[in-house]
């Protein structure tokens, strides 16, 4: 993550499956992510995946209301929607509460 906020905060965390083949999906993932960082109430962004397409990413908010109006933006409903059409077999999107976080090994 870019920052710690100070208390609580939320994860979106968005599992999929790829489809085959690029078809403009990195692009788009490299727009989308540059795009997320300028939204106010975001906070980072964690993702990896597998050989076999299985992908997690975990975006960081403040609250719930920017991660609604995220949802929302005009342009990431345009990756949404192509997504759903070339990108993704499956997806699911989970949206946690974060009371606490510790770490291991990090400056």
């Amino acid at each position: 993550m870019e920052h710690k906020p100070d208390g609580s905060y939320y994860a979106v965390i968005f599992t999929s499956k790829r489809t085959g083949g690029d078809q403009g999906y990195g692009h788009m993932a490299d727009r989308m992510e540059e795009l997320a960082g300028k939204q106010p109430g975001f906070i980072g962004i964690e993702s990896a995946r597998d050989a076999a397409g299985v992908g997690i990413t975990v975006s960081y908010w403040e609250s719930l209301e920017p991660i609604g109006n995220w949802k929302n933006n005009e342009a990431h409903r345009v990756a949404q929607d192509k997504g759903k059409q070339f990108w993704y077999d499956n997806y699911t999107v989970r949206i946690c509460k974060v009371e606490k976080e510790y770490s291991f090994g990090l400056e």
